[in-house]
């Protein structure tokens, strides 16, 4: 006996019932799946027994730090709509409309679709096939083909029949062709989840990342500015004789410096723009984001994690690559079939006359009924062989499968460990720009007085705007990395509504997690 795994049956389906098939059907369909089959009965791979992600115990929370310090939650519910944790309106409108025209997302659920009218076309082998035809004809007929020594004749002839065929699967290869379609519906499903998963998490990396590039752009060019107007004020010096010329060459040379900052963070912002209008649907010529400062986004405190048992049965790659070994499995069970004989039933009717009129007289009628048996005799090893190629791929599909599992406990590490070393780095950068903006105070007011000279200023000042930098990038990377902890962990599609996907209301995401907004990391090299 073999059934569908838990996951497989509530996706495959209630799909299936939610795409208008009568329900007494649904359950007859059921029970033919349930039927005695040649093959592997395939069962979920076992979760992981590890409680924690990490080698070393993980802390409840990480250390204070600007905004507070975030607290891991063991087992907490995590909400569908995640992103709304970081209470900012602007950003919810973007995720909205993105999930409303992205093309990748509806790309995913036009594949899901299809996925499920194969899987719904494939059910139709259970039913016996019945099939009619009319065939007019107007014939000449020579006795003498037949010994007969009369002339020939010329008539019409009018045939009408109807077929019927019935598949009898003793040996259960068409049910197991039927599980893989619906392993298969099952892929593209969390396929959609996944993409659905990918695109909010974008969004939220690249606006996090816009306003950081925004806040290093306007602090540059603060510093920038400060610059120009001392260069003035040293040149003026420099040309009467008060201070070195060199004081003016060393100033002119920071400024140059700090000037070759702008291009690149501005090409970085640009590029972080585009992506958010690729990911609303839009045209980059046709459409902004909404400007999103640092300050409006808030940094969520407390923090779901799952157990890594649990984490397996909602994450979407982990849930693809396990109905991709579903699938194979059944591929086994297939390959196994097609070894042994297969039987149909097939009865056949109908009216032929010689004139139209005559059609459907009884004496027109013939019938005829019967069954057939068909086994391969001398295949040679290729059938043998065939099913050893399906082994030999589910034992591939179960090392992919091991290896996404194995994925995912490692980047919900990474998240944790990021977001312990985001606190220390934040912290320890708003301590450096607490003291830089002391130093840089007295060494004003010192200046002013005439006990320091104005190289001394010039480098308490470039400390300062160093310092501010890294605070807005540690600020910035907080955020992207409580994202992706959301992401690593699944999102928790699972507990959104059924229409998110199915139904979309705007008609609306892999097995990568995040791939498209790669590049947008807070402080990352331009391309």
């Amino acid at each position: 006996m073999f059934s569908l795994p838990r996951n497989s049956r509530a996706s495959a389906h209630r799909r299936l019932a939610s795409g208008r098939l009568p329900k007494g059907l649904c359950v007859f369909l059921s029970c033919c799946l349930t039927a005695c089959a040649v093959g592997p009965d395939f069962v979920r791979p076992t979760a992981p027994v590890t409680q924690r992600y990490t080698y070393e115990k993980e802390p409840a929370q990480t250390i204070v730090a600007e905004g507070g310090a975030q607290r891991f939650e063991q087992s907490a519910k995590i909400a569908a709509d995640w992103w709304r944790l970081f209470s900012c309106s602007k950003l919810d409108a973007v995720v909205m409309q993105s999930v409303a025209n992205n093309p990748t997302l509806q790309a995913a659920q036009a594949s899901l679709r299809q996925s499920e009218d194969n899987l719904r076309a494939g059910y139709g082998i259970f039913y016996p096939q019945l099939s009619a035809s009319f065939q007019p004809t107007r014939q000449r007929f020579s006795p003498a083909r037949f010994g007969q020594g009369t002339g020939p004749s010329t008539f019409n002839l009018y045939t009408f029949t109807t077929t019927v065929s019935y598949v009898l699967d003793v040996f259960g290869g068409e049910r197991r062709t039927v599980e893989g379609l619906g392993a298969q519906a099952d892929v593209q499903y969390y396929n959609a989840q996944g993409t659905y998963l990918t695109l909010s998490g974008n969004i939220v990396n690249a606006m996090v990342a816009e306003a950081a590039y925004q806040a290093e752009i306007k602090a540059t060019e603060q510093m920038v500015g400060f610059l120009e107007e001392q260069t003035s004020i040293i040149g003026a010096q420099a040309s009467t004789g008060i201070v070195p010329y060199s004081n003016l060459l060393s100033i002119q040379s920071q400024l140059a410096a700090t000037e070759a900052t702008l291009p690149p963070l501005r090409q970085q912002l640009a590029h972080t723009r585009h992506l958010l209008a690729t990911l609303a649907g839009q045209a980059p010529a046709d459409w902004a984001p909404p400007r999103v400062t640092l300050s409006e986004l808030k940094l969520p405190d407390e923090l779901p994690v799952s157990l890594p048992s649990d984490l397996v049965r909602q994450r979407p790659d982990v849930l693809v690559a396990e109905a991709q070994l579903h699938s194979a499995s059944a591929q086994i069970g297939v390959a196994t079939a097609a070894m042994l004989p297969n039987f149909n039933l097939n009865a056949d009717y109908g009216l032929n006359s010689t004139k139209l009129a005559t059609l459907f007289a009884s004496s027109a009628a013939f019938w005829t009924m019967g069954a057939s048996l068909a086994t391969p005799v001398i295949q040679g090893p290729t059938l043998w062989f065939q099913r050893k190629a399906a082994i030999d791929a589910y034992q591939q599909s179960l090392a992919n499968y091991r290896q996404t599992v194995l994925a995912a406990l490692a980047q919900v590490a990474d998240a944790l460990d990021a977001l312990q070393h985001d606190a220390e780095t934040l912290r320890t950068q708003s301590l450096a720009l607490n003291s830089a903006a002391e130093a840089l105070h007295l060494i004003q007011a010192n200046y002013q007085a005439g006990t320091v000279n104005y190289l001394q200023f010039l480098i308490a000042d470039y400390q300062y705007q160093q310092a501010d930098l890294g605070y807005i990038q540690a600020m910035g990377q907080r955020l992207q990395d409580t994202a992706a902890l959301f992401i690593a962990l699944g999102g928790g599609w699972w507990s959104a509504p059924e229409s998110t996907i199915d139904n979309s209301s705007a008609e609306n995401a892999g097995r990568s997690l995040n791939t498209q907004a790669s590049s947008q990391r807070v402080g990352a090299n331009p391309p």
